[in-house]
């Protein structure tokens, strides 16, 4: 529970909406799993198009956008993820995550799918474009290694290789009726933070 709401049925809005604001023509939606699974429902009850089960996720691999080489990123996809190509095959598919770090894990995934045989990949995300690291808690890369604080959303598509790109704008994320209407932090999507910040700060320097 956050704000008095529960989570998942939040995450499930945010699909909803995302759905509304970029519709997808295709046969099946999947999510990156687990925390993309809500929003893919949403997307799935929103868009009519049916929700599939096309990632298997091993649960004993952690978190890969916090680890700290990129080599060992790219072989925790391979070990976390396995694409159920009875599901994915000859299919138009909606893929749905909750957000892009770096760009890495995300491309690695769709070359997953598209070797599993999909035919067209619409890449969907419930947030916004992260341009910013986050100074509150959140263990997030240095501004130039996020992808979208360095390509626009045309180019990220190029560089996934999908079809269609997608993601939740501020705007709709904000104006969802379980948020706070003021003193909510949307700093890692704007740029701009309810505090003053020293970007050269070393956060894990303790003094």
């Amino acid at each position: 529970m956050i704000f008095g709401e529960n989570v998942d049925k939040v995450r499930r809005r945010l699909g909803r909406l995302l759905a509304r604001e970029h519709p997808a023509d295709a046969d099946i939606v999947i999510s990156i799993p687990d925390s993309a699974n809500t929003a893919a429902l949403g997307f799935s009850e929103e868009s009519g198009i049916r929700f599939e089960i096309g990632l298997i996720r091993n649960h004993y691999v952690g978190r890969s956008f916090i680890v700290p080489d990129q080599k060992i990123r790219d072989l925790d996809v391979k070990v976390k993820f396995n694409p159920v190509k009875g599901v994915i095959r000859d299919k138009r598919v909606v893929l749905v995550d909750d957000s892009i770090v770096r760009g890495t894990t995300s491309k690695k995934l769709v070359q997953m799918v598209r070797n599993a045989g999909a035919k067209e990949i619409h890449f969907r995300v419930s947030a916004p474009p992260i341009i910013s690291p986050c100074f509150f808690g959140i263990d997030m890369p240095t501004r130039q290694e996020l992808i979208a604080n360095r390509l626009s959303v045309e180019q990220i598509r190029q560089y996934l290789k999908v079809e269609s790109l997608g993601y939740l704008s501020v705007k709709g994320m904000v104006g969802m009726p379980s948020l706070p209407d003021e003193d909510f932090c949307v700093g890692c999507f704007t740029g701009n933070y309810p505090l003053a910040i020293d970007e050269n700060l070393d956060k894990l320097r303790l003094e």
